[in-house]
């Protein structure tokens, strides 16, 4: 009976460590652990500062109101406020960011391997979607406007695209302080050292001139 008991105890113990819900910022074990970036200590999250010398500017940042420039290859720039830009964020889970598009911009298709982002557009119209995992592989797509809100799920392949000829203006809300991004052609044709042609172009299912031609681009 003892035996069955901790047999039992050690599955529930591991449906834990593997449910979902666990994959997420640890939860704080304090009020606050405003981040100290000037710390050379290497922990999962930043050292906190001492609470006595915590200030409300610590939990502040202004100027998000300000479009951004984007004038780039793929006409946005992701603005992401973290605990980098804001300390007091540090241990809290979240973080957020302001995205501009010019007309016809693109957000390209990216990951965040740690948070879930919902979008919600504050200025003209985009064109999103993300990608379920294999073997489906279902893409799920919604046209925005102003005031419109949409999910998408941590992990999973997503975008936006601006298909209009003025400029559009989106804000952003993630489940981590440290979401990470990934930008899939980013990191499949300009990775340092380049991933082989051949092995490229056999995933593909392309000629190796033509994986070499967008390399190039990266």
């Amino acid at each position: 009976m003892a035996a069955a008991y901790v047999l039992l105890l050690l599955a529930a113990l591991l449906a834990l460590a593997s449910s979902p819900t666990m994959a997420r910022d640890p939860g704080a074990l304090q009020d606050l652990c405003v981040a100290d970036n000037t710390s050379n200590v290497f922990v999962n999250g930043f050292v906190c500062k001492d609470p006595k010398l915590v200030k409300a500017e610590d939990f502040f940042l202004s100027g998000l109101d300000v479009p951004r420039d984007t004038t780039n290859k793929v006409g946005s720039i992701v603005t992401l406020i973290n605990a980098n830009r804001i300390p007091g964020l540090n241990t809290l889970g979240i973080s957020m960011a302001r995205v501009d598009y010019a007309p016809f911009g693109l957000n390209p298709p990216h990951i965040h391997p740690r948070a879930t982002e919902i979008q919600t557009v504050l200025e003209g119209s985009l064109y999103v979607g993300f990608v379920t995992s294999n073997p489906d592989n279902k893409l799920v797509t919604k046209v925005l406007r102003k005031g419109d809100v949409f999910v998408f799920p941590q992990g999973l392949i997503h975008f936006q695209f601006n298909y209009g000829t003025k400029k559009a203006v989106a804000l952003s809300g993630l489940s981590s302080q440290n979401p990470g991004v990934i930008t899939i052609a980013n990191s499949v044709f300009g990775s340092k050292p380049a991933i082989s042609d051949d092995i490229l172009a056999k995933a593909l299912r392309v000629d190796k001139k033509i994986v070499d031609r967008i390399q190039a681009h990266f």
